[in-house]
Parts: structure tokens; sequence; C-alpha cells
């Protein structure tokens, strides 16, 4: 019979927990292999040259937009689509040119053209003070 010591043994289980978590962490990127962009103070993630753009909306732990910050084209479409996480959920523009409708529903999306160079905020309504934010810059 071997015996164990007890370090030994909290070694191999933290060992082994570490690697069944290593793939937990996941991308978690709209593209699939990005990491999240929930940061609407980080630099907006290039879409530029695309003529449709997809953001999650309830992204990372629920309560944020994926990517938050982005910056594409004028005449590209944004299609927000809801992950089912972080309950209802809506769209609105900070200047009030787009609002979708509030809800938790997974697989839901919104979409709006922006045809003008500038800076769009906007906000998830019930969120907001969470800092579910984002921002759509069109060059």
């Amino acid at each position: 019979m071997v015996e164990h010591s007890r370090r030994a043994v909290l070694g191999a289980f933290g060992a082994a927990s570490l690697v069944s978590l290593a793939g937990c962490g996941g991308a978690g990127g709209t593209d699939g292999g990005d990491p999240p962009t929930t940061d609407v103070n980080a630099p907006p993630v290039d879409r530029t040259g695309q003529d449709e753009v997809a953001v999650a909306v309830g992204a990372g732990n629920g309560f944020a937009f994926d990517p938050a910050p982005v910056r594409i084209d004028a005449g590209t479409t944004v299609a927000w689509e809801w992950t089912g996480r972080g309950g209802g959920h809506n769209v609105v523009a900070v200047d009030e040119s787009f609002e979708s409708t509030l809800t938790a529903e997974a697989g839901h999306t919104f979409t709006h053209t922006f045809t003008e160079p500038g800076t769009v905020e906007y906000v998830c309504t019930p969120h907001q003070t969470q800092g579910m934010r984002g921002v759509v810059v069109v060059e």
C-alpha cells in the first residue's frame, strides 16, 4: 500500500483542476477567437470594410456589449444579437437616432445602418448604471 502525503494529493488535485478549467475561460469574442471587447473606453475594434457587423448583447457577465467600441464605414449595418444572458436588454442611442425593444430572448436581433460619419454612443437602458454601454465610430 502506497501512502500519499497530503501535500502530494493536494498538488495533484490542484494541477488537475487547472487543466480542467483551462478550456472554460473561452475566448468569448463574437467572432469566435478574439477575447471580448466589452470596455467602451478600449480602442474601437476595427470592422471597416464589412457590410454588416455583429455585436453581442448580454456578453461577458451578461451586462455588456461585445465589441463595445467598434469602428465601421458609413453605410455599414450593425446587427445586435441577444445572448439570452443578463435578463432583458435593449439598445438605445444616446442621441435618440435608434431604439430597439426590450427583450431577454436569446437570438433576438436588432439592426441599424449607419449612413453618416461620426460617433454614436448607445446604452442598454435597464443596465446603463452597470456600465452596459457601447460606441460606434463611423468613418
